[in-house]
């Protein structure tokens, strides 16, 4: 391996001088920087990383909070998985890398700072946090800490962080209002986690939408879900069992949208003609179920793209954080409905 002491002797420069070029290339002229820069790619020199993290503060690395719980199968969730890789390309754009944080072991002591250790063990220069909504005080101290942090579909505040979330309330009455266009009064919903901000946002949307409409919500007619396949298809057997089982039902996530389909097809009732369905999400998996799912979509792509350059804004001067980013929802109208 080609050494900085080998560079700088060829290059006929100082140490120094070439490990300015690497870390503050500003201060070093542009013809030596250069020449510099050419006689690395050509004898194969690459800086030591860890050196320059040590030497600069800044390991051009930002630390990933994706605390899903270590009882569900959380990374596999496609709705996350569609961020997680905007995310990494918008902040692969401005020279940053994505690191892993470990999340809680269930089995060992934990004292609410391991993220910010980690941070600080890494020298990161951010992070960015999706949370399982338990306002794990890990995440909260982070914030507290005054790590520049942007939060998806988690609500924070403090002088170096920020949130991005969707019209979660707004996509709901969408859902809504189109079931009730369709001709249906009695409408039911399989929420999310109520502990998490998106779940709790989306029944308030869908209460108020109904009572917009003029319509009675039914005992029963709300069921908690959990985002996942299984959860909704035990929610919409619930919904099935009730003596006015509705005509249409919202679903909180398409997931378990998916999963509320096969309990009503399994129940021997068509989609659309004898219940109908609305997701949330629009995963690819919705226009490729048959009958195509009627859902809210929401802009993956967005999330990733906007929570990197709320970061690199932070990151790169302004006093303030930016503002919180709520990204518009939309309708996509399938066969389900």
């Amino acid at each position: 391996m080609t050494t900085i002491r080998e560079l700088a002797r060829r290059s006929g420069v100082s140490v120094a001088t070439v490990s300015r070029v690497f870390n503050t290339p500003e201060v070093v002229s542009q013809h030596t920087r250069q020449r510099i820069l050419d006689l690395a790619a050509e004898i194969g020199y690459l800086p030591n990383g860890s050196a320059r993290t040590l030497a600069t503060k800044k390991s051009n690395m930002v630390g990933l909070v994706w605390d899903t719980d270590h009882r569900r199968p959380g990374w596999r969730h496609p709705f996350l998985q569609e961020i997680l890789v905007a995310l990494k390309t918008a902040l692969s754009a401005h020279g940053l890398n994505l690191l892993m944080l470990a999340g809680h072991d269930a089995a060992g002591p934990d004292d609410g700072q391991r993220y910010v250790r980690a941070v600080r063990q890494h020298n990161l220069d951010g992070a960015v946090i999706i949370d399982n909504g338990t306002r794990d005080p890990a995440v909260l101290a982070l914030v507290e800490a005054q790590v520049p942090c942007v939060a998806l579909d988690l609500r924070v505040d403090g002088p170096t962080s920020t949130y991005i979330t969707s019209d979660n309330a707004g996509g709901a009455a969408l859902a809504v209002r189109h079931l009730v266009e369709r001709g249906h009064r009695r409408i039911a919903t399989i929420t999310g986690p109520l502990r998490t901000w998106p779940g709790a946002e989306r029944l308030v949307g869908f209460r108020a939408a109904l009572a917009g409409a003029g319509l009675p919500l039914a005992d029963g007619h709300v069921v908690e879900g959990d985002f996942y396949l299984d959860g909704g298809h035990a929610a919409m057997d619930r919904l099935l069992a009730l003596d006015d089982r509705p005509t249409a039902v919202f679903v909180a996530g398409d997931e378990m949208a998916v999963g509320a389909m096969r309990a009503a097809q399994a129940a021997g009732l068509r989609i659309r003609d004898d219940i109908a369905i609305v997701g949330f999400d629009d995963i690819e998996v919705a226009a490729l179920i048959p009958p195509g799912l009627s859902t809210v979509a929401q802009n993956k792509p967005g999330f990733g793209t906007a929570a990197a350059e709320a970061l690199v804004a932070m990151l790169h001067g302004g006093d303030d954080p930016p503002k919180p980013t709520v990204l518009p929802t939309t309708l996509v109208v399938r066969g389900t409905t």
